[in-house]
């Protein structure tokens, strides 16, 4: 019997037992598979890093991290390019643009190919994180999942979104920051139907995570020191600093992208970004790798890994060469970041956003306790200055304020949290609308919003709505032939195109209805004549909120499609109207 038959019967049957709980039990699969590439990423990294220590027994080790960053990129990239031999998404941009853009379709190869590049990129100190190839590789799962078990769009893309969530609730073991992360971030609408499922596959994910990784926080810091209400204008003051830093972020690392993409050649890209990686992180040894080991010691009040094996070390405890030296590595981790992916390094921006963070926090806090009367928690300040990077560079308030009481057991501080968190956003938003993963999508008119309306039309393409079934005529044709024509069409509107399609303008009945009966003109007459203009057109690669506009606008029910002024059919507001109403009911109905 055929397997594929098979399959098929199994999985109808498994889907008749299951009922409505079909749902749930896919997610729970999936929160476990997603957890377990967790695991493989996170001990695919300390196996890299565990081996690269070995090596620090030999002479000269220490200028070995010149080299170490541009060896991982290398590989990533030569995997990449000969192996795979197709494009990496890049992250959680990657899982937007697939919701907005391919239906919820995300290349397989994403599953390994992501694992592989980000644990050469960050195990051989590669300035960036590993949450944004975790999420892509759970949003993957979740779409590979989805599409194996034959469920709906809509369906796959709440397993898309369940998925990703449940990745990071296991890299962070915090289950109620992922369900916000999905809400937030991820776009997916909070019903109950999308609920459940989402608790399902976050708790299946954190379980899997304890079992192999154990249940402590991923910052082990109780916050001990108690905040004043005095204190609540320090933390008011750090959320718009922590705004300013954001704003630096993005707007440096969107900089320093653009300055990539100029670069044609991928080797050259390697060779000038995991050079300039190496000189940062010789100079700045702290910014090697993810940062979690400096962030844990910092927390700790232990800041002498800042300075270890530094050209600095001597001058630690010098107050004013300490501060100059945390805000160099504050302004440079950003570009220790960006210059990595520039490199074609594969990873994330939530660890080097939580490196800032940290450092922004103890930062203020040492300028403050320096140059007032007031005296502030370092360790307090650093997680809240945590949150106001994450909630400014993510644009995410909510995912800050509860991955950094979540992954600190930090929740005596919610309220500093909330404040500084808020004010980041808010400052941020002042300056730059879009965060670092949706940035490049909005540009493009492809980003998905809370506007159920606008994310509905960022899912409609021109090209699936085209309609053909319209009579064309020849721009030299005569009023005869248009007579014959007329006998033979459905439509009113005819397109007067030449033989290689080219498009002229439009001829409509209406038109031509006084003289159609008159045979004596049927050969002097010719329909360059009575051929117009449209008043709009349109263009296969305009969104549909653009169209809807020019609908508006002109007040037509028609428009034509045109490519490098080929006629291509036409488009009606009857069949986007249609296609709409369709694509509303099957995004959110319950």
């Amino acid at each position: 019997m055929n397997i594929k038959l098979v399959r098929r019967i199994g999985i109808r049957r498994f889907k008749k037992l299951a009922g409505k709980q079909f749902l749930n039990y896919i997610s729970i699969i999936t929160g476990v598979l997603a957890g377990i590439s967790v695991i493989i990423i996170k001990r695919g990294v300390d196996l890299v890093q565990m081996l690269l220590e070995k090596l620090s027994g030999f002479p000269y080790h220490e200028y070995f991290h010149l080299i170490y960053p541009i060896i991982g990129i290398s590989l990533a990239v030569l995997f990449i390019n000969f192996v795979i031999k197709r494009h990496i998404g890049h992250g959680i941009p990657a899982v937007l643009y697939s919701i907005a853009k391919e239906g919820g379709i995300i290349p397989s190869h994403n599953i390994f190919s992501n694992i592989v590049t980000s644990i050469l990129t960050v195990g051989f100190g590669g300035s960036v994180g590993l949450e944004g190839p975790i999420v892509l590789t759970g949003a993957t799962i979740g779409s590979s999942v989805g599409q194996s078990v034959r469920l709906s769009y809509r369906q796959i893309t709440h397993l898309l979104a369940i998925a990703s969530a449940a990745a990071l609730a296991a890299i962070f073991k915090a289950p109620i920051t992922a369900i916000v992360f999905a809400m937030e971030v991820i776009m997916i609408d909070l019903t109950m139907v999308a609920l459940i499922p989402l608790l399902l596959a976050s708790v299946s994910a954190v379980i899997t995570s304890y079992i192999f990784m154990g249940r402590g926080a991923v910052y082990a810091i109780q916050a001990t020191d108690p905040f004043a209400i005095s204190d609540l204008i320090w933390f008011a003051l750090l959320g718009v600093f922590a705004g300013f830093v954001s704003i630096y972020f993005t707007k440096v690392y969107i900089k320093i992208t653009e300055l990539f993409t100029r670069i044609k050649k991928w080797y050259h890209r390697l060779f000038i970004g995991g050079g300039i990686l190496g000189v940062l992180i010789f100079l700045f040894p702290n910014l090697y790798g993810e940062g979690y080991e400096f962030i844990n010691a910092s927390l700790h009040g232990d800041l002498s890994l800042m300075f270890e094996n530094s050209l600095f070390e001597n001058y630690q405890n010098q107050i004013w060469v300490f501060l100059g030296v945390m805000l160099a590595v504050i302004l440079l981790k950003v570009v220790a970041t960006s210059v990595t992916f520039g490199a074609g390094g594969i990873g994330g921006v939530f660890a080097p956003a939580l490196f800032l963070g940290t450092m922004s926090g103890i930062f203020f806090a040492k300028i403050t306790n320096l140059t007032s009367m007031a005296h502030v928690s370092e360790s307090n300040f650093a997680l809240a200055g945590m949150a106001g990077l994450i909630s400014g560079v993510l644009h995410a308030p909510l995912t800050a304020i509860f991955l950094i009481a979540e992954i600190t057991t930090g929740y005596q501080l919610f309220v500093p949290l909330m404040i500084t968190s808020t004010l980041a956003y808010v400052t941020a938003r002042l300056f730059i609308p879009n965060s670092v993963y949706t940035y490049q999508l909005a540009a493009r008119g492809e980003l998905m919003t809370h506007h159920k309306d606008k994310s509905v039309m960022q899912m409609m393409h021109v090209a699936t709505l085209i309609e053909n079934d319209f009579k064309s005529i020849h721009p030299d044709a005569s009023l005869g032939d248009m007579v014959k024509l007329v006998s033979k069409a459905k439509r009113n509107i005819f397109p007067v195109v030449d033989e290689k399609n080219h498009f002229y303008g439009l001829v409509t009945l209406d038109v031509i209805r006084n003289i159609m009966f008159k045979p004596e003109l049927y050969d002097e007459v010719k329909i360059s004549e009575f051929m117009f203009q449209p008043l709009a057109t349109v263009s296969p690669d305009e969104s549909m909120e653009q169209v809807a506009n020019k609908f508006n606008k002109t007040g037509n029910f028609t428009m034509p499609v045109i490519q490098n002024e080929k006629y291509l059919g036409f488009v009606s507001r009857a069949n986007v109207y249609s296609a709409y109403r369709k694509l509303l009911k099957d995004f959110s109905d319950d």
